[in-house]
């Protein structure tokens, strides 16, 4: 779309064509303005290559890619996540697992986190709990440059390794496991919607079932979990039951889920009888 040099912030905020939020977010990444500066500096007119740079990146979103992507950036757990194609979005939805983590840490705690993409959970955890000691792992090695750069970032203490699940654990064990995997289905009509469209499809489906890396971390988790160790997995809205049915047959016990803010069972776990 066009948008023409001397137009003033406040005419922007009022007239780009997307939600006012997303108007917000967009002038202030664009003229590197905070939220405040955007409110105090509402009379200001825009260059020739402010306005260049602000048209470009509502093009973008017009056609449908992420915010988070075109501004490289998500806030989660109270923390700033550098975010790119090469990762998920961290989604409020995700912030059960971190609160659950947490209540299960005590000082000096080891946990994992499998299939870290950008770092979210372990980072938000080991920020949160210095005293812990957090390991994250994915198979991607872009995700997990983007994770060691969000750790950095945030002041967090955390090993990386790049493995394929529990291929590079060797004989590593933990107090705490906790996974956000891919756990749409292949096929799924959600796949070709709104931001997953332009979300890694590796960190989004298993291309199977569903529960197919569900799957493979309950039944590897025990050899890496302490007696009594949690194992705690995100999972889809509809796939509790499925995936306490797992945990059970496996022999977890305390087998149990927790709903998300939307009331919607998000989080199942157990522990290593």
């Amino acid at each position: 779309m066009k948008i023409a040099a001397g137009a003033t912030i406040r005419a922007l905020q009022a007239g780009l064509p997307l939600e006012p939020l997303e108007n917000r977010i967009l002038l202030c990444h664009a003229l590197k303005l905070t939220r405040v500066g955007l409110i105090t500096n509402g009379e200001r007119v825009l260059s020739e290559e402010e306005a260049a740079s602000l048209a470009a990146l509502v093009e973008r979103r017009l056609a449908g890619e992420p915010i988070a992507y075109i501004v490289g950036q998500r806030e989660f757990y109270g923390l700033p996540f550098h975010v790119s194609p090469a990762v998920l979005i961290p989604r409020p939805d995700t912030e059960l697992i971190v609160e659950l983590a947490l209540e299960r840490l005590v000082p000096n705690s080891r946990m994992l986190d499998m299939g870290t993409g950008s770092g979210a959970i372990a980072v938000s955890v080991a920020h949160t709990r210095p005293n812990a000691q957090v390991t994250a792992l994915d198979v991607s090695a872009e995700a997990l440059a983007v994770a060691r750069t969000n750790a950095a970032a945030n002041g967090a203490q955390v090993r990386f390794l790049r493995s394929d699940w529990f291929a590079a654990l060797a004989d590593d064990t933990f107090d705490l496991i906790v996974s956000n995997p891919p756990y749409i289905a292949s096929g799924d009509e959600h796949l070709a919607q709104g931001d997953l469209r332009f979300e890694p499809s590796g960190a989004l489906t298993d291309f199977a079932d569903g529960l197919s890396a569900l799957r493979t971390l309950v039944t590897g988790a025990p050899a890496h979990l302490e007696r009594g160790g949690w194992l705690l997995l995100e999972h889809g809205y509809d796939q509790a039951q499925a995936v306490r049915t797992l945990l059970a047959d496996a022999g977890y016990t305390e087998v149990q889920s927790w709903r998300d803010l939307a009331g919607i069972e998000r989080v199942s776990g157990g522990r290593r009888a």
